[in-house]
């Protein structure tokens, strides 16, 4: 019978869980943000180097000659 009782009972009186609920929400909510806008980065950086491919690929294409090779400098 008492663990039913406990069972029934909330932990916080709700007024006073209010305020830790709102902090997890908040805390949530910015988590989340600071994900997508890292995600939106690395997606930016994606198709920047996508487009930078695909005009090295369209030149070749074209019978243009390729961007020179880098020469390797030993120190």
């Amino acid at each position: 019978m008492d663990l039913l009782l406990l069972a029934g009972a909330p932990a916080l009186p709700l007024d006073e869980a209010g305020k830790y609920v709102a902090g997890a929400y908040i805390v949530f909510v910015l988590l989340l943000v600071i994900y997508v806008s890292i995600m939106a980065a690395k997606l930016q950086r994606m198709e920047r180097e996508l487009r930078e491919l695909a005009g090295f690929a369209e030149n070749r294409a074209n019978g243009e000659a390729a961007a020179p090779e880098r020469e390797e400098v030993s120190a």
